[in-house]
């Protein structure tokens, strides 16, 4: 599964997914990763989530992070969850060139049994209508 909050900057996306990610850990039977591009929230989540700041790992465009994604997954069997806030600020791509992206993280998504939640900027009219589907 995957959703996305989306809106324009400083309408609330990233305190909905904090509270998200809070309220999941509760539940939460596999473990859970919060990605961030700083770690300015990183004492706002439950301590059983992982925090992890994506810029100490040199990310650049989203094979890179898809990449990285991956290695979350194979080095954690039990991963159920990745939250993952600013997603195009750590990817540095405009959200409609990353169809081909998406289709791939949803394959990825469903294989491994991971629900992947993220936040991104923009004006609601300017969603790419690929990603309507995953809008919360």
């Amino acid at each position: 599964m995957i959703q996305i909050i989306f809106g324009e900057k400083g309408t609330g996306k990233t305190k909905r997914m904090l509270e998200l990610a809070n309220r999941t850990a509760n539940e939460a039977k596999g473990s859970m990763v919060f990605i961030d591009d700083d770690t300015s929230y990183m004492y706002d989540l439950n301590y059983s989530i992982r925090f992890i700041n994506a810029t100490e790992y040199g990310i650049l465009g989203p094979k890179m992070f898809f990449g990285f994604l991956c290695g979350l997954a194979a080095s954690d069997y039990d991963l159920e969850y990745i939250f993952i806030d600013g997603f195009l600020k750590l990817i540095s791509h405009e959200l409609d060139t990353l169809e081909e992206f998406f289709d791939k993280l949803l394959a990825f998504s469903a294989a491994h049994g991971i629900n992947i939640i993220l936040t991104a900027s923009g004006k609601k009219e300017e969603l790419p209508e690929f990603l309507r589907q995953y809008a919360m």
